[in-house]
């Protein structure tokens, strides 16, 4: 829980590998609260505002390949920090839905784990970012590395980043570390089967937020 906003708002987050579709669905479930009448925002990480945007075009540029890990680990704490405080702690404050494409976990994983720094190590540095405020519900979508990069392989005119570039064993253990990592915060996770279609993604992703967010004023 965000208690730096004293439980006004609520702030759910998507993770998941790449591929995953969770952008094509954190965008609907956006539309479909709204239309319920739900006082949301909708932003992703790294970005979400101009700082973390830039921030986030020098991670994922593909030309930067000589990045360091350690580099890498910093630079998105520090993408994050600046979106918490300038976007995400403001919307909480004033009794928002946050709905966040990537959060903590997602450096836990790729960085923590995938890239060798250690979870525990990278969690330090988030700690410092993100201080108390922590999600309150975290949809993973669950999809097979095979089948995520197949997908991005077959998506036409998607932006390829740096981390599209990785080969297929750097994913494989990614999502051996988002288990790691929903293993020590299993009270906010739901796993979600993303291979499945689309609209039965968004189903179930749906239903798991508004379970959660029963009996909220939101």
């Amino acid at each position: 829980m965000c208690v730096t906003t004293k439980g006004k708002g609520r702030f759910i987050t998507v993770e998941g590998g790449d591929g995953a579709g969770k952008s094509t669905v954190i965008a609907r479930l956006y539309d479909e609260l709204r239309a319920r009448g739900r006082d949301v925002i909708l932003t992703r990480e790294p970005g979400g505002i101009e700082i973390a945007e830039k921030i986030r075009s020098i991670i994922l540029n593909p030309e930067h390949v000589t990045m360091d890990k350690r580099t890498e680990a910093l630079l998105y704490a520090a993408a994050r920090r600046q979106h918490l405080a300038e976007r995400v702690l403001p919307a909480l404050a004033a009794g928002k839905l946050v709905l966040c494409d990537r959060f903590i976990d997602s450096s836990l994983a790729y960085q923590g784990y995938a890239r060798g720094l250690g979870i525990d190590e990278v969690f330090a540095i988030n700690r410092f970012a993100v201080e108390d405020c922590m999600p309150d519900l975290t949809l993973f979508f669950d999809v097979r590395p095979e089948v995520g990069l197949a997908r991005i392989n077959a998506t036409k005119g998607r932006e390829v980043n740096r981390l599209d570039m990785e080969d297929l064993r750097f994913h494989e253990k990614v999502r051996e570390g988002y288990r790691l990592v929903m293993e020590r915060f299993p009270e906010r996770f739901v796993v979600i089967d993303a291979e499945q279609p689309m609209d039965r993604v968004f189903e179930e992703a749906l239903a798991a937020l508004e379970a959660r967010l029963q009996g909220s004023r939101l």
